[in-house]
């Protein structure tokens, strides 16, 4: 049978249709055909399209300054936390250890409720079809945890607290994601994919760019005190700022996508049960999907851990210093958001797939080489990280582009749910071997690098395995 899909307010125009018809399995819906399918053709406008981008630029202060960079490294995972009388002593490198260890099972935390969450929620804005209003709702959220890390103060009794405002901001933010991700789609082509998501991807390195060069400008400026606890509450305020002025043109540009899922809401709980069984219909229908999401969940857990923890290593292991890691950070995001444009073109001409294996496996050379040969010192690891750098976020780009492609039309959400739920589901492993290695080798930081190696390397491995996608898609 087929299901036309009611207007949603949004309007047709000849970028943008309302009046698709579909081909739709009956009470499931299960269609016929892949998303992208039916954007074959179609002139989406440039507006759109960096409209889209701009959220990622408007979210990536709380991944690149507070989380990577800035915040968590140099100040929640500093001196500023721990007994003062340990400052200067043999005691402080463990005690920052355990730090760097208790914000891993945070990130743990995390990582389970956005499994339980993401797909039901992706679920039922599919559903309702109100991806774009989930996608205010959570961004919001985000806003709200970040200001709240503008009242942490020094002291190891507001540890805790600034550890459960960066996991409650990760859990907002990946379900915000989520509909952003399954947004992609309708602002993009069969051909134009790769390019469209590694556009957004290397807007948010383009945007940690500028807020960590504001950030090392204040404080080189002397504005503002890198050894003072109120210039990071300072810094919190200024990301909480950006993110409200930069999420404005994806919400006046970008319109609601027409409603393809016919399924009808069903009650939070039994969203489950619905969710069971579109795993099981993934199974049956789009094989290459399920299996994806299986593999991608272990290298992406590998991904993220990079970013989380390797500012952790630099400031523990290698002494960088508050304004080291801000301008290692901003030489990184240059190269990341230049290979992640590039790559997308890539991935256009050759497909997701190679352009992923070849960086996941360029990401376990480097882990790698950073533990053997620590010892020489901070220039390995900017070398190192340097390169690091432009393997990520084309992997990360690629990914979304792959997942795409493979998406049954109707079912943007939910499948980007599933693919943020699998992630966090092998979301455990990383941050857990992280600490767990740390605290076997006598909390010696460096040894966690290796729980980030072996989850990489499973991945990459997984994916091996996985068929890929085609390189055109046919027009339904």
């Amino acid at each position: 049978m087929t299901e036309k899909p009611a207007d949603n307010g949004v309007g047709s125009t000849p970028e943008h249709p309302t009046d698709i018809t579909i081909p739709v399995t009956a009470n499931t819906g299960a269609v016929g055909v892949m998303g992208l399918d039916l954007q074959d053709g179609l002139e989406v406008p440039r507006k759109r399209v960096f409209a889209w981008a701009f959220w990622d630029w408007a979210t990536q202060p709380f991944n690149t300054v507070l989380l990577t960079f800035v915040w968590v490294p140099s100040f929640l995972t500093s001196t500023f936390f721990i007994d003062p009388s340990l400052v200067g002593t043999d005691g402080e490198e463990a005690a920052l250890g355990q730090l760097a260890s208790n914000l891993g099972y945070g990130i743990t935390i995390a990582g389970l409720l956005i499994a339980l969450l993401a797909p039901v929620m992706g679920q039922r804005a599919d559903r309702a079809g109100r991806q774009k209003m989930q996608l205010f709702i959570f961004t919001a959220l985000l806003i709200v945890a970040q200001f709240g890390l503008v009242f942490v103060q020094p002291g190891a009794e507001w540890f805790w607290m600034g550890v459960a405002l960066i996991a409650i901001g990760s859990v907002f933010g990946e379900i915000a994601g989520v509909n952003y991700n399954a947004l992609l789609i309708s602002v993009s082509t069969p051909k134009t994919i790769g390019k469209v998501s590694g556009l957004g991807w290397g807007f948010g390195y383009l945007g940690g760019i500028v807020a960590l060069t504001i950030v090392v400008g204040l404080i080189l400026g002397g504005v503002l005190d890198g050894e003072s606890g109120l210039t990071f509450q300072l810094i919190a305020l200024g990301a909480t700022i950006w993110t409200i002025i930069f999420v404005i043109p994806i919400f006046l540009s970008v319109p609601e996508p027409p409603k393809l899922n016919t399924a009808p809401t069903v009650g939070f709980f039994r969203s489950y049960v619905e969710l069971i069984r579109s795993i099981a219909r993934l199974w049956r229908e789009t094989r290459p999907t399920f299996w994806f999401l299986l593999a991608s969940a272990v290298y992406r857990d590998g991904l993220s851990a990079v970013f989380t923890f390797g500012s952790v290593i630099a400031g523990i292991v290698f002494g960088f210093g508050f304004t080291d890691l801000v301008i290692f950070g901003i030489a990184l995001n240059i190269v990341a958001g230049i290979s992640t444009i590039l790559a997308g073109r890539l991935d256009d001409r050759f497909g997701p797939k190679l352009v992923i294996v070849v960086s996941v496996f360029g990401l376990v050379a480097c882990t790698l080489i950073v533990f053997f040969f620590a010892d020489l010192g901070a220039g390995l690891f900017w070398a190192v990280g340097i390169v690091l750098a432009a393997f990520v976020g084309p992997a990360q780009a690629a990914s979304r582009s792959f997942l795409a492609r493979v998406t049954p039309a109707g079912r943007e959400g939910e499948v980007f749910g599933l693919y943020a739920t699998t992630g966090r589901a092998a979301g455990w492993m990383a941050s857990l071997l992280w600490g767990i290695l740390i605290v076997v080798a006598g909390n010696q930081t460096l040894y966690g690098i290796l729980g980030i190696t072996l989850v990489l390397l499973v991945g990459g491995i997984m994916l091996l395995f996985v068929k890929a996608p085609p390189k055109t898609v046919a027009a339904s």
